[in-house]
């Protein structure tokens, strides 16, 4: 056996000296958002736009669909049973599926939304 220690070498690493460069148009919207610069504003607020207008659309639907009732109401003195009868039966259902829509069309938003903003 030999009685010299054996030497260990080391091995000493640094920063990689190639990078890869972004080519000089690539910009990323996710840090112009958490910049906050213009096209980042510009970003969130289209995305609040189609928001609104998607609850917009359905506060419209909701008033033409309930802002007649007090004059039909009001048409027919004697009617309470039939009063009840549709605003519990009559007005329901389309009232979940206006919630459904507008539930499905806010989470279509911000699905394009993040994969506009997503690297690619």
């Amino acid at each position: 056996m030999p009685q010299d220690p054996v030497e260990r070498r080391v091995v000493v690493s640094g920063p990689a000296r190639r990078t890869r460069r972004r080519a000089s148009g690539y910009y990323r919207p996710r840090t112009e958002i958490d910049e906050q610069t213009t096209l980042g504003h510009t970003y969130v607020r289209s995305l609040m736009r189609s928001q609104l207008r998607a609850a917009l659309t359905v506060f419209a639907v909701l008033a033409l669909l309930v802002g007649p009732l007090p004059l039909l109401f009001a048409a027919m003195s004697d009617a309470h049973r039939l009063e009840w009868a549709v605003l519990g039966f009559g007005l329901y259902a389309p009232l979940v599926l206006l919630a459904r829509w507008y539930v499905r069309r806010a989470e279509r938003n911000e699905r394009d939304f993040v994969r506009l903003v997503e690297d690619r």
